[in-house]
């Protein structure tokens, strides 16, 4: 018998969410984002310290993107793991290869070892981000999916306080290693657990197609050229690179509208129908995030903050995420409308603070800190206010056949997103004087250029989500 025969076909707050076998899945499901999320902010805060050691400052950004783009290869991969195997089989895979992962990190003795093992790392975590968002459905009833996602949005939240904790207490111990080697028996554990509790079968409209190759080959490169020409200091290459980037980004367009095997649900790809505006709408969140992987070397350098403290601050950023997604994931109807309508001017207002309070001289100013703590609270808060609603209408808005597809579809697209913001902030702090001049100088004006650019996606999210209405879309619109 399933979790959905199980529980009673409607949920009253989030006692049900906890009851139960409900409360076992939910568990799982939030602990695998969790690794995830912890391994992410524990890089981002040792990053620093790593660069210090073994140097690369100019592949400052690598470390994301690679991360990110492996993990847009294992979010892809996910419908025909979970097609083939099921939830219980593919929650060991991935917590196997984010071990794997952890491990190379934890012995790099160069950048170059350290940044394959991001790469593993990042693999797995996407297969585990992506597992969270198709097996909520499989063992949730519907009433609980709006409850289960804000409970993975808030977990998400919630486990990054920890990773800037363990990476700063290793960095300041001057052992950065062990803030990756830390994880891996957390992912053993993590993998027992779920071979024993989660369900055997795969999903009922599980697909026999293979993952769609030829888009994954261009996306990853899209994202290859863009990291590439950012640590080139000739502008003629940087140019060249964003044409690329830009023409390789085109040819993904036309390529996954015309294919059979998809990695976005049909009308996934159309701004003017619900389902491509919230989609649009999710990309450009995550685009508009992105100067966060700077903000621990940020406040280190122009600010004065120890390792511990930085890693703090920049997961407040997170932490508005997880009081949004507290406060509003059980919104329904015109409320949950209104929140996914003012997201983007509150994401905006966060980087505007931003762009003015980071490069701001603290000394004999103790506004500026904080200001700068606000502001990222902001651009979480918009962002986890409207997440929780813009899944579940991805959900609702997928024919019952396209579902597995939809919940890979979220996380495919979020990732890509993040990569191809990654990339640009590294070509974009690079540019602005990251390197050259470098020093304060240099970091005061990437933090300018960083939070002024990445504004505009906020500002383009004020449009895109004026697509998406009370309702989700229907399957007749979307086809």
């Amino acid at each position: 018998m399933t979790a959905q025969v199980r529980t009673s076909a409607r949920a009253d707050g989030w006692r049900e969410l906890f009851a139960g076998r409900n409360a076992i899945f939910a568990v799982i499901l939030a602990g695998g984002v969790a690794l995830h999320a912890v391994n992410l902010y524990i890089a981002a805060t040792v990053l620093p310290s790593v660069v210090s050691d073994i140097g690369g400052i100019e592949y400052y950004a690598w470390s994301t993107t690679l991360f990110v783009i492996a993990s847009i290869l294992g979010s892809a991969f996910t419908p025909s793991l979970l097609g083939a195997q099921g939830p219980r089989v593919g929650y060991v895979v991935a917590a196997a290869i984010f071990t794997a992962g952890a491990l190379t990190c934890a012995f790099a003795p160069s950048m170059p070892v350290l940044l394959a093992g991001r790469a593993v790392q990042g693999l797995g975590g996407g297969l585990f981000y992506a597992l969270a968002y198709a097996v909520t459905r499989m063992v949730f009833p519907e009433p609980l999916w709006p409850k289960a996602l804000g409970l993975i949005s808030a977990i998400w939240g919630v486990a990054t306080l920890a990773g800037p904790a363990v990476g700063g207490i290793f960095a300041e111990a001057g052992d950065w290693r062990a803030a990756f080697w830390s994880l891996a028996p957390l992912a053993i554990i993590f993998a027992i657990v779920a071979a024993i509790m989660m369900p055997p079968q795969a999903p009922r409209d599980r697909t026999e197609q293979p993952a769609p190759l030829l888009q994954l080959v261009i996306l990853t490169a899209s994202v290859l050229v863009l990291s590439a020409a950012s640590v080139s200091t000739s502008s003629a290459v940087v140019a060249s690179g964003i044409v690329v980037t830009l023409a390789l980004v085109a040819g993904l367009l036309v390529v996954e509208t015309k294919a059979r095997r998809r990695i976005t649900p049909v009308g996934g790809l159309d701004p003017r129908l619900p389902m491509g505006a919230i989609l649009a709408t999710v990309a450009l969140f995550m685009i508009a995030m992105q100067p966060e992987i700077f903000i621990p070397f940020l406040l280190q350098t122009l600010h004065g903050q120890s390792p511990l403290i930085a890693g703090y601050i920049a997961s407040l950023m997170a932490v508005g995420w997880t009081l949004a997604s507290l406060a509003t994931g059980k919104w329904s109807g015109d409320a949950a409308v209104r929140a996914i309508h003012a997201a983007p001017y509150i994401v905006l207002a966060g980087l505007v603070i931003l762009a003015i309070t980071l490069p701001a001289d603290s000394a004999g100013r103790p506004w500026v800190v904080p200001a700068i703590s606000l502001a990222l609270i902001l651009v979480g808060f918009g962002i986890g206010m409207a997440w929780p609603h813009l899944v579940t209408r991805i959900f609702a808005a997928s024919p019952p056949n396209q579902q597995t597809q939809a919940a890979g579809a979220i996380t495919t697209v979020q990732l890509y997103a993040s990569a191809m913001g990654a990339a640009a902030a590294g070509m974009i702090a690079n540019a602005s004087g990251l390197v050259d001049p470098g020093g304060r100088s240099g970091a005061a004006q990437a933090a300018v250029a960083l939070c002024v650019s990445f504004g505009l996606a906020a500002a383009l999210a004020a449009f895109t989500v004026g697509r998406i209405g009370n309702k989700a879309a229907s399957n007749k619109e979307t086809k």
